[in-house]
């Protein structure tokens, strides 16, 4: 089935309207308590709206994502993960991420996830990829709610990242800057119909995430180094395989350039699947 999804291309001047409407709707999700909804929607809207610079370059942008979880064992499972992200005529690769990790099954609802990534990212300056190597843990919290129609997730991420630094001098190697990096992403799954001929279901995906620089670090020195907002649509088939389609809009900040807004057209292919022997 083929899901169709208007994208707009917004302007910089759309931006603090897009952050209204996110605390208007991220509101009733987070917890029962509404004092504690409201304070935690709040500060995230408030860090994720500090220090974004006036000058700012917009780019269009397309992604491609593959995700697969599986669990072997009551308690383990691994992730496997690939992102490639293009230029809007799918000629010009900007960066390619690969993501591998061990996942720990808490309960039903929660995990604990740690790994490796590999990601490549290109440079226009020197015409040349350059790699990070990253090592990642996180905690991640589901639940569904309004008699299990809909899904939130609340994901907590820590990050160690060698980011290497290109250099033009002949017979010079290239070093690279270590950086601590926090992410938290708040996703939602929102139930819209059922397709009982083929055992699926079309949804609506509405999530944030915001990057949070840690500490002293030479790749960037801005406490926010990163904003993702994203609405879409996803197909959900057997509970085992879902396909989103969906805008995102990539807000990055740099302390050494222009900050960037890349308006993004986002196809994602997730598996999670049980592998256990019963």
């Amino acid at each position: 089935m083929i899901i169709f999804t208007a994208v707009v291309n917004m302007k910089e001047s759309n931006f603090k309207l897009l952050n209204f409407f996110k605390e208007f709707f991220f509101i009733p999700i987070f917890t029962k308590k509404i004092y504690l909804k409201k304070i935690v929607v709040i500060l995230m809207l408030v860090i994720s709206n500090t220090s974004f610079s006036q000058e700012t370059i917009q780019n269009q942008r397309v992604w491609f994502a593959y995700t697969g979880q599986f669990k072997v064992s009551e308690k383990w499972g691994y992730h496997i993960e690939g992102q490639f992200r293009m230029d809007n005529e799918l000629q010009q690769s900007f960066q390619n991420l690969f993501r591998i990790g061990g996942i720990y099954y808490l309960s039903n609802s929660k995990t604990v996830t740690g790994g490796y990534a590999l990601v490549n990212t290109y440079s226009k300056s020197f015409d040349a990829y350059f790699k990070e190597n990253r090592l990642w843990e996180q905690f991640q919290y589901s639940k569904k709610w309004h008699n299990e129609k809909h899904i939130f997730v609340n994901r907590f991420r820590l990050e160690q990242r060698w980011v290497e630094q290109l250099t033009t001098v002949i017979n010079q190697v290239n070093t690279s800057n270590y950086q601590n990096r926090f992410r938290y992403l708040n996703r939602n799954l929102f139930h819209l119909t059922n397709l009982k001929s083929i055992n699926g279901e079309i949804y609506a995906v509405l999530q944030n995430e915001v990057f949070l620089n840690l500490g002293d670090n030479e790749i960037n020195n801005k406490l926010i180094d990163q904003n993702r907002f994203l609405v879409g649509l996803g197909f959900n088939y057997n509970n085992n395989v879902r396909l989103e389609l969906g805008y995102l809009n990539h807000y990055i900040t740099s302390s050494t350039s222009y900050d960037a807004m890349n308006h993004t057209v986002s196809v994602s292919l997730f598996q999670n699947l049980d592998l256990q022997k019963h």
